[in-house]
């Protein structure tokens, strides 16, 4: 125990009528929805870099946080843990997330890095075994030192790239030690500031080379939860291979990969790649590439990823809509990649920021479930492609443009345009948030 978070109790179901700003006024983790208890459809995680190493900077200033964990040794490593964890028992929340730079100290070369992970490693497995918090995923930070500046998977310089692979391999170890049900990769750097000095095509095959020594080393030490990759078209690098779902999938169907890596959908990164959050689900979830989400939100007057804790059932709503129809999570689940203003310095507003995100999703997937089982956009959807229910419609998928064409001229078909009804359907989903 740190104490940093001392005098605040454990979050609790209190209802709507609940009292006060550290309550769940939505989140009940044992109502039952669509046939799971609540806390098994969201399946909720903490994300330890925004939580609990993020410094409070934005791109025009620096550090504003002063975290007591803060410090470059192990002893503050541990520190930081025993935050992490009160924090988990506040919130009650299932899962946590992390990248191996979250956890333990920068070292002077990759033995340092190895034996500062595997002594964090097994200081988080005595803590999930007592408190029973599992790990959602773990990931490597392969952006963030300057050895990453020109990419890591697609970096110039081969032995970049062999630090990396023996990075992630590291971190696979500790995700399957501790249990992970995801290992990540995000490509931040995994693209290219100017095609003068890129090989565009040498990169995008050492990417893939390097995604597949990932999926072998998978099946070699028997890690069985998913891999997944997490798409963004920019910031920090102008030209992301991971641009969006469709890149991603194009990418992965490339290389043979479709099959064994599925898809970490952010909403902030689908709102920079000029789509929606519930747009991305769909597709992922239509490709068969959907895996989990990162839930966060953009600020709309700004043009980098805020990383804002989500505020907006709507929005969650139409997220959870898709997901559920879906099938739900599977191994994946709903991680807060979020982070505090820089200006809320408190203890309670980092349990107030999840309080009231858990909340909104709350909400959200109460009113996805809603929508189902009422069955109107459904309805609607049916009504709208009845036509190809029709089996002249069928047969003409497998026919040809010259026997179409007759079809036209010998019935004289002359469609008459019909009325998408997107406003009523709009009005039908606020009925539900």
């Amino acid at each position: 125990m740190t104490g940093y978070f001392q005098d605040i109790a454990p979050v609790t179901y209190q209802g709507e009528a609940g009292d006060g700003d550290l309550a769940f006024r939505h989140y009940d983790p044992d109502e039952i929805v669509l046939g799971k208890r609540m806390e098994d459809q969201l399946r909720f995680a903490v994300a330890y870099w925004h939580s609990f190493a993020w410094p409070g900077g934005d791109p025009f200033g620096g550090q504003t946080f002063d975290r007591p964990w803060f410090g470059d040794d192990m002893a503050h490593a541990r520190m930081k843990a025993d935050a992490a964890f009160e924090l988990f028992r506040i919130l009650g929340q299932p899962f946590f997330c992390f990248h191996d730079a979250d956890v333990r100290p920068e070292g002077r070369n990759f033995a340092e890095n190895l034996r500062g992970l595997e002594e964090i490693t097994e200081y988080f497995a005595g803590k999930m075994e007592v408190t029973g918090t599992r790990l959602l995923w773990g990931t490597a930070n392969l952006f963030s030192h300057r050895r990453y500046m020109a990419g890591a998977a697609t970096n110039p310089d081969p032995e970049v790239f062999a630090f990396a692979a023996a990075t992630v391999k590291s971190c696979m170890d500790a995700t399957h030690r501790l249990g992970g049900q995801n290992y990540v990769l995000w490509g931040g750097r995994e693209g290219y500031e100017t095609l003068l000095n890129t090989d565009l095509g040498a990169e995008l095959d050492h990417m893939a080379r390097f995604l597949s020594m990932v999926v072998d080393y998978k099946h070699k030490i028997g890690f069985k939860g998913t891999i997944l990759v997490e798409p963004k078209p920019q910031e920090p690098t102008k030209h992301q291979y991971d641009f969006d779902v469709a890149t991603c999938y194009g990418f992965l169907r490339r290389y043979g990969l479709e099959g064994e890596v599925k898809l970490n959908i952010e909403q902030g990164h689908a709102f920079l790649a000029g789509h929606s959050f519930e747009h991305e689900i769909a597709l992922a979830a239509a490709l068969g590439v959907f895996g989990s989400i990162d839930m966060n939100r953009n600020d709309l007057q700004s043009g980098w990823d805020t990383d804002q804790f989500p505020n907006n059932p709507g929005e969650v709503a139409l997220a959870y809509y898709h997901i559920l129809k879906a099938g739900g999570f599977d191994t994946g689940g709903t991680n807060f990649d979020a982070r505090l203003r820089r200006q809320s310095l408190e203890p309670a507003d980092l349990v107030a920021a999840h309080v009231g995100a858990m909340d909104v999703c709350a909400r959200g997937l109460k009113a996805a479930a809603a929508m189902i089982e009422d069955g109107g956009l459904d309805a609607a959807l049916a009504e709208r492609y009845a036509g190809w229910r029709d089996p002249r419609a069928q047969a003409m998928l497998g026919s040809d443009l010259d026997s179409i064409a007759r079809r036209v001229l010998e019935e004289d078909i002359n469609p008459a345009p019909r009325s998408g009804r997107q406003e009523r359907l709009e009005n039908y989903v606020n009925r539900f948030v």
